[in-house]
């Protein structure tokens, strides 16, 4: 529970306005369809809702986080460039929402910003045009001061407001107009203010609160009837329950009208205005438009600059994929505060019951997500995979990322898979979750953006790795000795799934592979390729640092470890199954077992005969393939040539759509692993595993060996498939997705999912 004492790879203000102003206000709260905030601990928010008037009987469907059932969809960004600019596409039923927004540098907090929001039937020539009602709002953490100033009608002016870390500013909601123009609209206004309930109430509470009918009345126009909000500003104190809530203010604007319409919302930094904004006008209307029209050509231009799709011959069509890709991971970055639920690593496996969870010191994160709907918080095998993409366009923001999960690290040199921090992010996880064990590993993905940041040799890189040296090294270090398998070189995940009667396998989570099937009878003599795989990629990457950086002691540590590791025969003697021709794990296994019905208790684990022994696993898919995919065989490596056999093989991985996860022969393929756990890493097809075989795939093409050729005509072939799979799933859903059907190729698991699915981009690049 205690953190490292390594010097941060960050320093402690380098989120602050002062250090980094162009980073200070982003699109940090991926959970909300839009909204922003500071990159601060007690951050200033702010947030759009919407509800569509008569929709439904009833009260209006109100619309604020991203949420897998509400039927909004498909939405996320066509544009964001991690920094200063994005515009989104929201579908709604019959409404079709545009969010942009655009920053504007300046002073000395961060600078100003501004949104537009534009809400257009989804279908041209649609005669009953709906009344739509916009809530935007503000939300204090602590003890700043807002300041509304209030016009006719429930009309805010303005909002002004104080905070230590932004100055004076003031907030400003223009009228609404028609969308392309200038001309003012009319909208009935409704207003709300009370003490901040908490955020994870905040949809809640203005669900409440909308419980009084009032006339929307345009001039010339016949009265239409909504629900609002009330229509005068008055102080509210208390909460839904009628308790004084914490500290902060809530306040909300809302505004009633006819689509189509467009309406921006000015934010003014004080200093920023006084340091020369104010001389370039109020960005709002044609001034608006201009930025957002100058921002979307400059990120195209860098966007072809960066990837070369045009000029690797991509469609259009799949050019805007690599651009959606792109910008939905850049827009799916938030900055989290607070702190996680920590099972101390109690040193003994099976102790780890007798202590109680407690909570890690409150830490800052900035990074992605895979899943604003489903998984809106840090993953530490997916973050790997996501900067892979974010840095090859903008190598600061990976640093950034890569050093606050640094930051996480404790004194054993220990980092939580999941990341679990502040209220709104814990109030979306199910309590069984939000446990993090000390024990447990992950893979260490985090080490590919290094490696690729070794390979570039760009200056600010190598500053930033010097500074995270210890730190990365104290990661490397707890896992090659907390996950050390039953003999010298071997590994083994800790954390396996206890062995259930109510389960086909027993999963092993930390592994990032979940359901992926292990010995069917869990033990401390087992041994686990993919981490053995992980562990020596992780010797050969901090090597390699070491050497560069002159770190002359951990160097020889680190240099006899990596040859060991990458050292055929040992992994030969450890994990080549001559039996069934492949690598594979080693346990206490059988074939034998199966998922039976027997009620009353449902489903229930048969195990026949013959009975587990000490072997090899027999589980052909992703792990067989990882001394391939990690790149540690030689080009003439005799068993290079059945990997890619394999592979090859319809009748196991290879499918129209990509590599399953689990070969079609194999016994588990498709399986459920419990009476309500269906397959999830039993055929599949999950891009994150098919970028790395291509790399491989991509890498084996351009070495002279017996496989050269066989290899870049798979890597051809397997591109093409995926591209074009993804490609026809975004056409007709509009999402890209968790994971792939084998069968079919139809989009399966959460969506949207625009975690390492957006690796598609670097295979449509060829970026490896």
């Amino acid at each position: 529970l205690a953190l490292h004492s390594a010097p941060p790879a960050l320093s402690s203000d380098s989120s602050s306005p002062a250090v980094a102003p162009d980073l200070f206000w982003g699109t940090y709260r991926p959970h909300v369809y839009f909204g922003m905030k500071t990159r601060s601990p007690k951050p200033l928010l702010t947030g759009l809702m919407w509800a569509q008037q008569g929709a439904t009987p009833g009260t209006p469907k109100l619309r604020h986080t991203c949420e897998q059932g509400d039927g909004v969809g498909p939405y996320g960004w066509e544009f964001h460039d991690g920094l200063s600019f994005g515009r989104q596409h929201i579908q709604d039923g019959a409404l079709r929402l545009t969010t942009e927004f655009v920053k504007r540098p300046g002073g000395q907090h961060g600078g100003d910003w501004s949104w537009r929001v534009t809400v257009e039937p989804q279908a041209l020539g649609t005669s009953a045009l709906p009344l739509v009602s916009l809530f935007f709002y503000v939300v204090t953490d602590g003890q700043e001061v807002l300041l509304p100033e209030v016009g006719a009608k429930g009309q805010l002016k303005f909002i002004s407001g104080h905070t230590s870390e932004l100055g004076d500013f003031r907030f400003t909601l223009l009228p609404p107009t028609n969308p392309g123009d200038t001309a003012p609209k009319y909208g009935s206004y409704n207003v709300f203010w009370s003490s901040n309930p908490g955020l994870p109430l905040l949809t809640e509470m203005v669900k409440s609160r909308l419980n009084s009918w009032f006339q929307h009345k345009p001039p010339g126009d016949s009265p239409e009837r909504y629900l609002g909000l009330p229509r005068f500003l008055k102080w509210e104190d208390r909460g839904p329950n009628g308790q004084r809530q914490g500290q902060g203010q809530f306040l909300i604007q809302q505004v009633t009208l006819k689509i189509p319409f467009s309406m921006d919302l000015v934010f003014e930094s004080s200093s920023a205005q006084a340091g020369g904004n104010q001389a370039l006008g109020q960005l709002a209307g044609s001034l608006l438009t201009q930025a957002l029209e100058s921002h979307a050509e400059a990120f195209r231009e860098r966007f072809e600059k960066t990837f070369h799709l045009k000029e690797k011959g991509l469609s259009p069509e799949e050019q805007t994929l690599g651009q959606v890709a792109l910008s939905s991971l850049l827009g799916g970055i938030g900055y989290f505060y607070g702190q996680g639920l920590v099972l101390p690593d109690m040193g003994v496996e099976g102790s780890e019951q007798k202590v109680d969870p407690a909570l890690f010191p409150p830490l800052p994160l900035f990074s992605g997500v895979p899943s604003r709907s489903f998984f809106p918080r840090g993953f530490l095998w997916d973050e790997g995979f996501h900067q892979l993409v974010v840095q090859r366009w903008d190598p600061h923001l990976t640093r950034e990322v890569l050093g606050h999960w640094l930051g996480l690290l404790n004194a054993d040199g220990w980092i939580g898979r999941e990341q679990i921090l502040g209220d709104e992010a814990r109030a979306r996880v199910p309590s069984e979750f939000l446990v993090q064990r000390a024990a447990h590993a992950n893979p260490p993905t985090l080490l590919l953006p290094v490696a690729h940041m070794l390979k570039g040799g760009d200056p600010a890189d190598l500053n930033f790795l010097r500074r995270a040296f210890p730190r990365l090294h104290a990661w490397f270090s707890w896992l090659h000795q907390s996950q050390a398998g039953p003999v010298p070189l071997s590994y083994r995940w800790r954390g396996r799934d206890p062995a259930l009667p109510t389960l086909l396998n027993p999963k092993t989570l930390p592994s990032g592979l979940d359901d992926y099937p292990r010995a069917s009878h869990p033990s401390a003599t087992e041994r686990h390729l993919d981490l053995r795989c992980w562990v020596a990629l992780g010797a050969r990457v901090l090597s390699q640092l070491a050497e560069k950086l002159g770190e002359t002691e951990a160097a020889a540590e680190l240099g006899p470890l990596a040859a060991s590791l990458e050292a055929e025969e040992s992994l030969d003697e450890l994990h080549w199954a001559p039996d069934l021709g492949v690598f594979a794990d080693f346990g206490n296994h059988t074939k034998a077992v199966q998922l039976k019905p027997r009620p009353p208790q449902g489903l229930v684990r048969v195990v026949g005969r013959p009975q587990p022994r000490l072997q090899y696993v027999d589980a052909l898919g992703y792990i067989t393939l990882f001394p391939f995919l990690l790149r540690l065989l030689d080009p003439n490596s005799p068993h290079l040539g059945p990997l890619l056999d394999v592979l090859a093989d319809s009748r196991h991985l290879w499918s129209p759509f990509g590599l399953r996860s689990l070969a079609a022969s194999s016994p588990f393929y498709g399986k459920r692993n419990s009476e309500h756990d269906p397959p999830y890493w039993r055929g599949a097809v999950w891009l994150n595993i098919n970028y790395l075989a291509l790399g491989a795939l991509h890498h084996y093409g351009h070495l002279e060996g017996p496989h050269q050729t066989q290899a870049a005509k798979l890597h051809s072939e397997l591109r093409a498939n995926v591209i074009g799979n993804v490609w026809r799933q975004y056409q007709a859903t509009g999402f890209l997705w968790e994971q792939y059907s084998d069968q079919d190729g139809h989009g399966m698991g959460c969506r949207p999912f625009h975690g390492w699915t957006t690796l598609v981009l670097l295979i449509m690049s060829e970026d490896y």
